[in-house]
């Protein structure tokens, strides 16, 4: 998404991949690896960072472990419920709207 729904990324104009899924039986064979490849390069043209957010429970394991392998690191501004903070103490469902938004940053070819 050129325009990120998440405050952070949209007011620092940072591109953010959203909702990449391999289906599990295409898995360990480099799509979203050739996908993050070539989205990071059509991103580079925009911005020297791109963003992502990434689920909290296991079903989102294989995603957490690909982005940090691939160099995206925390935001640094904590859980994220429907893209809004998480306050210290406050209590929210585990499901898909709980996420931690990370950033890469890729060289920028104008």
């Amino acid at each position: 998404m050129w325009k990120s729904e998440y405050p952070p990324f949209a007011e620092e104009g940072i591109p953010e991949v959203s909702d990449l899924n391999v289906l599990p039986r295409f898995r360990r064979s480099g799509i979203a690896s050739g996908l993050l490849d070539q989205i990071e390069q059509a991103a580079a043209q925009r911005s020297s960072v791109v963003g992502l957010g990434v689920g909290l429970y296991a079903d989102y394991g294989a995603a957490q472990r690909i982005y940090v392998r691939r160099g995206y690191i925390p935001d640094g501004r904590g859980v994220m419920y429907e893209n809004q903070p998480v306050p210290a103490g406050e209590t929210v469902p585990l499901d898909d709207d709980a996420t931690l938004m990370f950033t890469k940053q890729i060289d920028r070819h104008p």
